[in-house]
């Protein structure tokens, strides 16, 4: 249950928690009433003393069934005040925070703890401890009383002076402002202790107050919190320098996935120095597919495309980056694979996270070993050195495998016990490296026919295939031609200074005609050859490189049109090659192209030679 906005949770921290911790706790306790919750621990434990619990009883309180904690008995509880009852449990707690500061291990337990966290206030109170050169006896009994008398005084005047009412004023007052707020806010310390959440971040996130204060924000948001290794104090345990701006594709509990629009900013909590970040959440979801309906988005990450097939590609891509499971992509060379893997890397909560890219496919395999996973010195000729691979170098990031259908037998078997098991060993090294890493793997073969052919691992494909992807070649797609025209002209101005600003018509039917066996890659090749021969504003069919403008000299086909773009000529029909001419599909050409076999060859597909030497080789030819 939630606490009423007037409730105050006090912390006392002693040395050991068996005198005057117990003491503060029980008079505020009873002091303080109903709105006032009190503990203590200790930096060190030790069962209360009997002393303690007489001196109490002699003022009616009852601590007999206290039991003694320490820091690290805490948890992920919250205080509005922390109170040191000594010199040396202020120094021990600094000293604490100090180590606590320096330690790398995310699962530290003294990172959930809110000792040392940054709470919005602290109070010391020098007060020694009876138990200092005081015997036992008397004497102690004595020394008892007297910090029992001392505590009583503190928290009396902390009471009568109106301390804690203002406290309590003052945290209602920000909890109704941030409340009132339409934006989500969060608010960590450095070691990512959450100990302010609004109600607008619990609607956006979906997740409740109580069940995030006082959490690590990786612990609550999983796998790596909202920044996506955004932050510094994710990525080297600091913290943010400057202020960070970026949108992410949030999975709620109940199912649902929202954009949203997070900014981070360095914060100084207090006047001691401590410091922490601020994050601000706005849900973006409705807005992005409102764009998304009204523009037809026509880019995506550096994609271009308004065909359908594109759309639900880019769609596929933000599915896949909710998630950190495998994703095979496929496609001709030149459709743009990479992109498509940089695409989902960067919508993911890893963006914020190295991006390693290595072909499978261009390296021997002794060397492909050593690049994916490392070597030690000595390991081989050469090795004058510890190196890291690219599973190393990807932790925390996204993991890119082009061409992997290259991959031998023996590199497959290495791959799947890394994708099973997350670890592996360096070439030469005995050490095992764990590591973090999402894979996303592309190939331009057919990965299930090699399956069944023998040649790819089943239990390989089926890791790597979990959300497959297939981009279709440009062939299939005419109608984003024109908008990747105009992308690649952007570029060529921004890059070249060439004042280029549009295509001739026709050339943009040429170029809508063309079969494209490079792809996009070719498309944009094409268009920076012509650049360099355009002397204008306007490319002309002239400057085309002679494959593209001229395909029936080069042998490639004129491919038919698509709806929406430029006709054939009417009365001209349009034939699909096929692998073989026969006397059937050759004499319909003719009849359409009334007899003009350089019209033929054209609707053909073939080149005039191809078509001559068919006619040379019938019979009676």
């Amino acid at each position: 249950m939630s606490r009423p906005p007037d409730h105050l949770h006090v912390l006392f921290v002693s040395d050991h928690d068996a005198c005057r911790g117990p003491i503060a706790k029980a008079f505020l306790q009873n002091l303080g009433g109903a709105g006032i919750t009190a503990e203590s621990c200790g930096i060190t434990a030790r069962p209360v003393l009997p002393e303690t619990v007489r001196v109490l009883s002699e003022v009616a309180i009852d601590v007999s069934r206290h039991v003694s904690r320490t820091t690290a008995d805490l948890g992920t509880s919250t205080f509005d005040l922390v109170v040191t009852l000594g010199d040396r449990a202020r120094e021990s707690c600094a000293k604490l925070r100090a180590s606590a500061a320096e330690a790398a291990e995310q699962d530290d337990p003294r990172r959930r703890n809110p000792l040392f966290g940054e709470v919005p206030l602290r109070l010391h109170w020098s007060i020694p401890d009876p138990t200092d050169g005081a015997p036992d006896g008397p004497e102690l009994l004595a020394a008892c009383r007297a910090t029992r008398d001392l505590l009583r005084e503190h928290v009396t005047a902390l009471l009568a002076h109106g301390y804690l009412a203002a406290l309590a004023r003052e945290r209602d007052r920000q909890a109704r402002l941030l409340d009132s707020l339409d934006e989500g806010i969060l608010v960590h310390d450095a070691f990512r202790r959450i100990y302010l959440f609004n109600r607008a971040a619990e609607r956006i996130t979906g997740l409740s107050r109580e069940s995030v204060l006082g959490r690590d924000c990786h612990a609550v948001f999983a796998p790596d919190g909202l920044c996506g290794q955004q932050c510094a104090s994710c990525r080297n345990n600091g913290l943010p320098e400057e202020r960070c701006e970026y949108s992410i594709t949030f999975p709620r509990p109940d199912g649902a996935e929202r954009r949203l629009r997070v900014v981070l900013n360095p914060v100084r909590l207090d006047d001691t120095g401590a410091r922490g970040v601020i994050a601000s959440l706005r849900d973006d979801t409705e807005l992005t597919e409102l764009r998304h309906r009204l523009h037809a988005t026509r880019s995506f990450h550096g994609m271009v495309g308004v065909s359908r097939t594109m759309q639900e590609i880019f769609e596929t891509i933000r599915q896949a980056a909710t998630a950190d499971f495998p994703v095979l992509i496929g496609g001709e060379s030149g459709t743009g694979k990479e992109l498509v893997a940089n695409a989902i890397h960067n919508e993911s909560r890893r963006q914020g996270g190295p991006f390693v890219p290595v072909s499978c496919g261009a390296l021997p395999e002794t060397i492909l070993e050593s690049e994916l996973f490392g070597h030690v010195r000595g390991a081989f000729t050469g090795a004058i050195r510890d190196k890291k691979g690219r599973f190393e170098l990807a932790h925390g990031g996204t993991l890119f495998l082009d061409e992997v259908g290259e991959l031998s037998p023996a590199m497959q078997v290495k791959l799947l016990r890394v994708l099973q098991e997350k670890r592996f060993e360096k070439v030469g090294g005995e050490r095992t490296i764990q590591v973090d890493v999402r894979i996303i793997a592309a190939t331009n073969h057919d990965l299930r026919a090699m399956v069944k052919a023998g040649t790819f691992r089943e239990d390989l494909y089926y890791r790597l295939a979990v959300v497959p992807i297939r981009l279709p070649p440009l062939r299939e797609r005419r109608e984003d031609i024109p908008h990747l025209v105009q992308q690649v002209l952007a570029d060529v101005r921004r890059e070249y200074g060439k004042p280029i600003e549009r295509v001739a018509d026709d050339a943009m039917d040429r170029l809508l005609r063309h079969p494209w066996p490079g792809n996009v890659r070719e498309l944009i090749n094409a268009l920076q050859s012509a650049s360099v021969r355009c002397a204008g504003d306007t490319i002309q069919l002239a400057h085309l490189p002679p494959e593209v403008r001229d395909p029936v000299a080069t042998g490639l086909a004129a491919p038919p049109s698509i709806p929406g773009l430029t006709p054939p000529p009417l009365g001209e029909r349009s034939f699909r090659r096929t692998c073989k001419l026969d006397e059937a599909v050759v004499a319909e050409a003719l009849r359409t192209t009334g007899g003009n076999k350089v019209k033929a060859a054209r609707l053909l597909g073939v080149g005039r030679a191809t078509l001559y030497r068919f006619f040379k080789s019938r019979p009676g030819a």
